[in-house]
This record gives C-alpha cells, structure tokens and sequence, in this order.
C-alpha cells in the first residue's frame, strides 16, 4: 500500500495544549517539523470542519480534527525509467497519457518506483523541474484512461485552476453491478472511511463530491454507465456508486471479483477535454477501454 497522505487525524488529551506544528511532529514522527510547519503554512494540513488555514502556532485542544493532504514527493527525487508509455498527444506546453490499468500514478512508501512519474522523467526530463512531474490530477493504479500532464510551469498552474473551477472535463465508462436508473447523479461527501484507513467512504466529515452518471447498456444484472466528475475525490466514482448500491464490477475494495475472474475495477478514463494553456484551444481526447475491459464487454454482450 502506498503511504497515506490523505487522511484526519484527531488530537488526544496527550496533545492538548501543545503548539499544532508540535503535536503534529508528535503524531507523525515520519515527517520533520519543518516538514510540517510548511505544509500547514502552504494549506495541506486544515480544519477538518471548514478546511480552514491552521497556524503552526496555534494551541491544541482535546478532540480537535485536522485534514492532512499531504503532496506527493517531489520530481527531484524520482528517478527517471525507461518504460514504455502510451502518448495520446505531445507539444511543448502539455502531455496526454493513456494510462494502462496496474501503473502506479507517483511512487509511495509501498510503491517506491516503476511508476508513471518514474517513466514520464525518462520521457521528458525537462518535468523534473515541476511538482509531481507535471501531473495535475490522478487515476487508482487500477483504472485505465487519459491523464494531461503539464510540461512547464505556467501551464501547471493552468491546469490546476481548470480543475479547481470545473472547467476540465472527465468522462469515465464504468461496468457497475445492478440495474441503475437511466440517469441520475451522486452527492456525497467523500472522506477517510473512520474504521479502515486504506478505504475512503460517505461521510459528514468529508469533502463535498458529486458524480453525474448515465446507463449506457445494460447487460441484465451488469450496466455499462458513463460517468462525469465534478470534483476529484479519491476513489470518488467507486465510492459513490458503491453508495447508492451499484458497485463497480471487479473492484476489489468497495465491490467484488467480476465475472470470469475480472480482479480490478472496471473504471476507464475514457474522454477528457481541457483549455489548452498556451492556445487557448479546447482540446478534446478520447481513449478505448483496454483489452481486459474489452473482453469482459464483450463477453456480457454475447451473453445477453
């Protein structure tokens, strides 16, 4: 499992009184205080109610919860590998990536390369300059689909904003479990779960999410669905199709194995459209489903 760095954390009478850049240092001694301090400063650690700014000096109380978002490590310390990658479009500003289902986006404490960060290095060196190595957004190891990457500065910053302000488009084909209505939309807030912290769930103490969904076909008990997002939570489309009781086939988190064995969320990122950030052109992509997902599409058709 990679290392959490998207989670809450609740302060014990152990902590209270103590400066927050303190009792943070005290609960997670992996990280240094300096470390720390800069995160809360630059907005990754927050009020847990309001996701409000928190000060490094301010004083701890009994059963106060924060937010820590914690960024991924920097490029510099990401080794470039040379592994085959799926350029879907190339220029100087942007880089658009089909993304194969088992890639790890960026490396963690459980997955410290081979990743698409590792491979996007060996491709572009020049994105060891940039946060994240130029990616603004992310897909689970386990889905397929388009991801855009930002190749200087200006258009990262770019991207970021488009994502913030929804102005990104992002479309998804899911096969869910169940038989959904023809249409309809999720909105929910997704957090950490409260008992199993690799999971994430609906919870009142979450973020604000909200997914649009449509029935594409249907397969009997098997839907194929597009999905849109209107916010980027992790593994927002499978937690909240999960929530109104139509898993994802295959996902082996919030659902279950899929027919013929199918072991990974059956979740493709399948169209995405942004502004360009030099241009100013709407740039607009689309990608098949991968071969396993094909197959399995396939086969429910011919059975149906």
């Amino acid at each position: 499992m990679n290392e959490e760095r998207d989670f809450f954390l609740e302060f014990s009478e152990a902590e209270a009184g103590l400066r927050m850049d303190q009792a943070l240092a005290r609960r997670l001694p992996q990280f240094s205080r300096t470390s720390l301090k800069q995160w809360l400063r630059a907005g990754h650690i927050t009020g847990a109610a309001d996701h409000g700014p928190l000060a490094p000096t301010a004083r701890v109380c009994a059963g106060d919860r924060v937010h820590v978002d914690l960024p991924a490590p920097p490029a510099a310390t990401v080794k470039p590998q040379d592994m085959p990658l799926p350029f879907v479009y190339v220029d100087e500003s942007v880089l658009v990536v089909d993304k194969p289902a088992g890639l790890t986006v960026h490396p963690g404490a459980g997955c410290p390369d081979g990743t698409l960060q590792n491979a996007l290095l060996y491709h572009a060196p020049d994105l060891a300059a940039l946060p994240r190595a130029g990616l603004v957004h992310r897909l689970d190891k386990d889905t397929s689909g388009l991801l855009v990457v930002a190749r200087t500065e200006a258009a990262r910053l770019h991207l970021i904003a488009q994502l913030k302000s929804r102005e990104m488009g992002r479309e998804y084909l899911a096969l869910v479990t169940g038989v959904p209505p023809a249409r309809g939309h999720v909105e929910a807030p997704i957090g950490r779960h409260p008992t199993a912290r690799t999971k994430m769930a609906v919870t009142s103490r979450g973020r604000p999410a909200r997914t649009d969904f449509e029935v594409v076909e249907r397969f009997g008990t098997i839907s194929l669905v597009r999905l849109r997002l209107h916010s980027g939570r992790t593994h927002q489309i499978r937690v909240h199709m999960a929530h109104i009781g139509f898993p994802l086939v295959g996902d082996p988190v919030y659902g279950r194995v899929g027919p013929g064995g199918f072991a990974r969320q059956a979740l493709h990122a399948a169209r995405l459209r942004f502004q360009h950030p030099r241009t100013g052109e709407t740039c607009v992509f689309a990608a098949k489903p991968p071969a396993d997902f094909a197959a399995l599409l396939a086969a429910l058709k011919e059975s149906s």
